[in-house]
């Protein structure tokens, strides 16, 4: 089995979600709290020996069928993306989902870049399989910035390899459908993503700030 890493951050079901995990899966490591998600990610590959490792979010539910089994044919140069229940909208796709990393290449990844998890190798596979839930709604901040994010990457079309339509569908659904715990954030981050994703799809500087924890908490603030 390859290592699983979970990287945790400041998400207030991290600690549930972690201990489910480790009960499961008691080789499991832990990051907690590195800034930015690529320098995050690349510290989780120098905690690993295999030569790809499992990534799991700190505010993901791993689902009591999903094992870890490598995909069918798993190829080291490929990134995988397994798909995530999102439980404020419906929708059912990679985002917040389980990732399998090819170790090397995420130990060279470019800090620079805007969505992390596409960009590390040319190949990306999207898998079928339904491996967890994103529990993103724990609070109002957490809950927006989880939409801000999503959809200024699907209005920006920063995303390697999106299908237009879907991409289009997908953001549509987080933009008018909201059910649950802090939907109404949801949706309030969701709009203002896909504001600031439309204004800055040329301007990949600013489309870098998502990642900026600070920033975001500082615009989620003058919301």
């Amino acid at each position: 089995m390859f290592d699983i890493v979970f990287i945790s951050y400041n998400e207030p079901n991290a600690d549930e979600n972690w201990n489910e995990l480790r009960s499961r899966f008691p080789n499991a490591k832990r990051l907690h709290g590195v800034t930015g998600i690529q320098h995050a990610h690349r510290n989780a590959a120098k905690m690993c020996l295999s030569e790809m490792f499992w990534v799991v979010d700190g505010d993901s539910k791993i689902l009591e069928d999903f094992t870890f089994a490598d995909p069918d044919g798993v190829w080291i140069e490929s990134v995988y993306v397994f798909k995530a229940q999102n439980p404020v909208n419906g929708l059912i796709y990679g985002n917040g989902g389980v990732k399998l990393l090819p170790r090397i290449r995420t130990l060279n990844l470019d800090p620079n870049t805007v969505d992390m998890t596409t960009s590390i190798a040319e190949h990306f596979t999207a898998v079928d399989n339904i491996a967890s839930i994103t529990m993103f709604n724990t609070d109002p901040f957490n809950t927006w910035r989880s939409a801000f994010r999503e959809c200024v990457k699907l209005s920006s079309k920063i995303i390697d390899r999106q299908v237009d339509q879907e991409t289009e569908d997908r953001l549509n659904v987080w933009c008018t459908v909201s059910q649950g715990a802090f939907g109404n954030y949801a949706i309030k981050g969701a709009l203002a993503g896909k504001e600031y994703g439309l204004n800055n799809r040329n301007n990949s500087e600013n489309l870098r700030l998502i990642n900026n924890f600070d920033w975001l908490a500082e615009i989620y603030a003058m919301s």
